[in-house]
Formats: C-alpha cells, structure tokens, sequence
C-alpha cells in the first residue's frame, strides 16, 4: 500500500489526513506514476478550504513529478521509465502513487530535475501564459507585479527582465523586497509601509502601467486599477487576501476604458500542442539559466499540514515542494 493526502470534508488544514490508498492499473488513456515531489501552491488552499468546492472526499495537489511505471491503452507519447512533470487537474497530487491522464503529463528533458518541475510547472507555466498570451508584454513596458518574492512572482521577475521590462513589485517586508530585487525586480514597494499606487504613479511620473499583474485580490484589485495608464489591463489571477468586493463595470470606464480578466492556466493549455508549447517555453528559460527555480522549502508529504499552515502564514518565499 502507498500513502496519500486526502480530506473528507472541507475546512482548515487540520481536514487532511496521511492515509493508505490502493493504486491501481491505468486505464485508456492513463499512465501510473510513481512521484518524486509535489508542488505546494496557493490554489490547493482553496480547493481545500471549500473556497472553490470539490467532490468529497478527494485527494490534493495539482502538480508534481515522478516516473510512470505503467501505461494504458492508447497511449502513445509516453512510455514506462520517462520522467514526466505536470500542472492540472485532476486532484491527486499530494501521493506517492497515483493514476492519472496522460494527455496532462509532459516529458521532462534531461536538464530539468524532478525537484525542478514539481517546483515550477504550475507557477512557471502561469507565468507564461500570463506574459505571452494573456498580456504579451513587450521589451521596454514596465509592469506592476504584485506579491513579487511569492513562487510566481520569483519566477516573473526574472523572466520578464530577461525580456527586457521594467518590474515595480509589492511585497510584505524589506526581506522579500531583497529577495525580489535579488531576481530581477528593478523597483520594490513594501505595501505595508507605503501606498503602492502613490508609489506607482512617481515611478512612472504619473503616466501608470500599462499592466497589473495581481494575485493578491482583496486588499490590492482597487489599488490596481488606480495604478492603471488608459485602455490598461487589470490581470486578477489569485486572491491571497481574500476575494476581492465586486467590481461595477462602470468601474472599468472611469478608470480610463481599462480591461480586466480573472484567467486560469488551464484555459491556455487545455488542448495538447498548447500545453507543449507552454511547457516548452517554460523548460527553455529555465534550462538557458535566465530563469532558476528556487526551492526554498522542502516538507515531506505527511508534513503537508505544516506546509499549508506556513504558505498561509506568508512565511514561504520562492517555490516549496512535498518530497514523496
């Protein structure tokens, strides 16, 4: 028997429990895989607070990496003994073993580590739809990147200093702000201390930013959109702080004709040659050295209580992985 992470009821971190699971044989279309890691992100908080409500009871955890040790019928891409990597549903992650779809799985190449593609598919892959579908930024912009030392933003800071734009980041103290600028952050704000609009606004001598880029929500959306230049995109893609008080659409007009999108990953990868492509990028930044992963926590999988009390506490910073 392998152990897994399941919750039967939705609630505080104390509602997941360390328990015996049978695995069994894949199915069409499914590959077993027997994990390394598993990747820690905010949506597994509220997938398991009720926040975004799940059939019960379930497993957690929507990426990690590992090895396939079997295959089902149909599938031909992937074979026993690659190492794979993946970010979607379904739940499940949070295992030493599981079954899953094939079609989510990606092969991981020679210079990404498991560690590294648990660490990175989902926070890495948001990045890039973000910054090349969603908005595609261009060399020479400058954009607002709120919670900038947090595992996506480490991972955008770099990434969008590489192609060559200006990053004004929010964070909580002068540590993260460190941290950020270590990674390619160019201006840091500490949203504690200061006002981050005000901030914004002599950055960029009044003119604003063309995007923001928040996964904050609750105590920062209206703040981004004052920070917004005219016809800006307000990019929402969390809500850290809670969710955020509706938004009127004639909200949208008075704050110069600014667009505003709430995207999931998943809707830019949903079909196959899109999330190769995604992934592609993703692994060719990271594999060049303009983007590296930082992993700074490291919990076992029946430790993922303390994991989740710590993300929640604001007491993570870069990537933080589940070791199977």
């Amino acid at each position: 028997m392998v152990h897994a992470i399941r919750f039967h009821e939705a609630g505080g971190p104390e509602v997941m429990k360390w328990e015996e699971v049978e695995v069994g044989d894949p199915g069409p279309g499914e590959i077993r895989v027997k994990q390394t890691a598993a990747g820690l992100n905010f949506i597994d908080i509220y997938l398991r607070s009720g926040a975004r409500p799940v059939p019960m009871p379930n497993g957690l955890g929507l990426e990690g990496a590992g090895e396939i040790i079997a295959v089902g019928e149909g599938v031909s891409d992937l074979a026993v003994g690659d190492r794979i990597g993946y970010a979607d549903m379904p739940l499940g992650a949070y295992a030493e073993e599981r079954v899953m779809p094939a079609k989510i799985a990606v092969k991981l190449p020679d210079g990404i580590s498991d560690e590294q593609a648990a660490a990175m598919m989902l926070k890495g892959m948001t990045v890039q739809f973000l910054i090349k579908s969603c908005f595609p930024v261009q060399q020479g912009q400058t954009v607002l990147w709120h919670a900038a030392a947090g595992g996506v933003g480490l991972i955008a800071c770099q990434w969008l200093n590489h192609l060559g734009v200006t990053v004004i980041g929010t964070v909580g103290s002068e540590e993260k702000a460190e941290l950020a600028r270590a990674h390619g952050c160019h201006h840091t704000i500490n949203y504690k201390d200061e006002d981050f609009v005000a901030q914004v606004k002599e950055l960029t001598d009044g003119a604003g930013v063309p995007v923001v880029y928040d996964s904050v929500g609750k105590d920062t959306l209206r703040g981004s959109m004052e920070c917004l230049q005219r016809r800006g995109y307000l990019i929402s893609f969390g809500n850290a702080s809670g969710a955020p008080d509706p938004v009127e659409l004639t909200e949208l007009s008075a704050h110069g004709s600014i667009y505003a999108a709430r995207p999931m990953l998943f809707d830019f990868t949903a079909e196959r040659d899109e999330l190769l492509a995604c992934a592609g990028d993703l692994f060719e930044v990271v594999s060049s050295g303009a983007v590296k992963i930082e992993i700074n926590q490291r919990y076992p999988l029946s430790e993922t209580v303390q994991a989740h009390i710590d993300l929640v506490g604001r007491k993570t910073t870069g990537s933080t992985i589940l070791m199977a």
